[in-house]
């Protein structure tokens, strides 16, 4: 398997080599020159650990990676930091299963990728026989923050630099990062966006000079962002999982077509579904569902990207993103690998803040549906579920659960469907408590107690007593200053340890 830029850098690489870019020179992200088929029958993956089923997944991708090297890898991912044996165990409602990818130890599904993205970094450095420190860079929308921090926290070779917009993820979200420990762990926050966030970071990256003085001092970047193809491609076997688990309960038969709704903002974790599906898993519909920052639903049923809007602060943060990187990587599949096309697309993106997709790609969309849920609604969704089914989720999940509600009313599709819950309700339990009509607490902290008491569901541990924890990174900076702060950290870094 070799990867290539989807703007037109045709040099081939393997998969380690990839994973240790991160970003490709021409500012594009890697993608695999061909999607393989997997190549067993799925009801002889029945009773299969989440290991087994990710390294099967996995070794179609990464087949630079000896198996015992792939097997360390998932071996020591999923493991007892998650608080079930399931890893990602399925949960059967009345209308829909929830893919319950949260039971990490940040309580967010971006430790399904991030808890194995080291291993497979660490190895993928051995393999390529790299001598520089590796500098992981990552912007954060909130729960890829903390996941990377967790994951990344003192492991040899590698320091962490992790930006999130001050006013635009969750008190808890921001206490898990600030008060993270790790003697290679670097926490600023940004004054502005995600999208401002998530600009810097690969302004740094696509900065030749800067590349260049790093090097001089025996430093290297590399992505903990699902820019990075390493963090992607663990994603894609959790909908495998559901599928087997759905088949092992009795719920379809092997062969059964599934429908799949994904809370979006980065559009990584749908990515994900959609690789499943070319991989083979019958997938009939992609529901992808946004917030009021509707960008990607409207790009969807119109085939226009128009980031021209207003920005909006929900409550659920992390999908609060007008600039989806992960989508150029669909492009690119969806456009017969056309990098002319992408790199056009993403040129008129950066200078106007808006490009047209080709009657080619538009038409490749009609596996994916688009819809959004407002703050009403998923709140709505929240209580109903709850006051119904006494299940419970977050603000994310909500709003996943809601358009696939309206996608089922309007179109009356009873397909199975699978929805992604990507975070705890307990992440924002401030929120989740007014959905249930409970009195408000005096802040988020207390908010978690509060939803504990009311509904007996245990607070993960990632969060218990978050907010007497002591304050590690306490540093703002400003968009243009993200640059300067990284290599004046690694200066004093190198000066200390010279």
């Amino acid at each position: 398997m070799r990867y290539v830029s989807t703007r037109g850098d045709l040099e081939e690489k393997r998969s380690a080599q990839a994973i240790i870019k991160g970003l490709a020179p021409d500012k594009g992200l890697y993608v695999p020159t061909k999607m393989p088929k997997l190549q067993m029958e799925f009801e002889h993956m029945s009773g299969a650990a989440y290991n087994e089923i990710a390294f099967r997944i996995m070794r179609e991708f990464l087949s630079d990676f000896e198996e015992e090297e792939l097997r360390r890898c998932t071996d020591g991912a999923y493991d007892e930091k998650f608080d079930t044996p399931k890893i990602a165990p399925l949960v059967a409602t009345k209308n829909a299963f929830f893919l319950e990818l949260y039971h990490g130890r940040t309580a967010a599904f971006k430790d399904m990728a991030l808890s194995i993205l080291p291993y497979l970094l660490t190895y993928s450095v051995r393999k390529e026989k790299e001598d520089k420190k590796v500098v992981i860079l990552t912007a954060t929308s909130g729960d890829t923050g903390k996941a990377a921090l967790e994951g990344f926290s003192d492991v040899s070779g590698t320091e962490i630099f992790v930006f999130y917009p001050v006013d635009g993820v969750s008190e808890i979200q921001k206490r898990q990062m600030v008060t993270q420990r790790g003697a290679n762990t670097h926490v600023f926050a940004i004054k502005g966006n995600f999208d401002d966030a998530q600009a810097g970071v690969k302004a740094i990256f696509n900065d030749e000079a800067f590349a260049t003085r790093l090097a001089a001092e025996d430093y290297k970047l590399s992505s903990a962002n699902s820019i990075n193809i390493g963090r992607l491609i663990p994603q894609i076997a959790y909908y495998f999982y559901a599928y087997i688990q759905l088949i092992d309960s009795g719920k379809i038969v092997s062969g059964d077509e599934i429908n799949i709704s994904v809370p979006t903002g980065n559009f990584g974790n749908i990515l994900a579904a959609f690789y499943a599906k070319e991989m083979g898993l019958p997938v009939k519909t992609l529901i992808c569902a946004s917030n009021e920052n509707r960008v990607l639903a409207d790009f969807i049923n119109s085939g226009v990207y128009d980031a021209n809007r207003i920005f909006y602060l929900t409550s659920s943060p992390s999908m609060d993103i007008l600039v989806s990187g992960n989508l150029e990587r669909l492009l690119w599949h969806l456009s017969g690998e056309n990098s002319w096309e992408i790199a056009r697309c993403m040129t008129e993106l950066e200078t106007t803040g808006k490009y047209t997709v080709s009657d080619k790609i538009k038409d490749g969309m009609s596996c994916f549906y688009g819809g959004f849920a407002n703050m009403d609604k998923a709140h709505a969704a929240i209580r109903a579920l709850w006051e119904g089914e006494q299940y419970l989720i977050d603000t994310h999940t909500a709003v996943a659960y809601s358009v696939y509600s309206d996608y089922r009313e309007k179109t009356g599709d009873g397909t199975p469907t699978v929805v992604a819950s990507t975070a705890s309700a307990y992440k924002f339990a401030d929120r989740v408590i007014e959905c249930l009509g409970l009195p408000k607490p005096e802040n988020e902290f207390d908010a978690i107690d509060a939803l504990r008491e009311a509904t007996g569901i245990p607070t993960p541990a990632g969060l218990r007593g978050l907010g007497d924890k002591k304050i590690i990174h306490g540093d703002i900076v400003a968009k243009s200053e993200m640059a300067d702060i990284v290599e004046q950290r690694l200066s004093a870094l190198r000066a200390s340890v010279n």
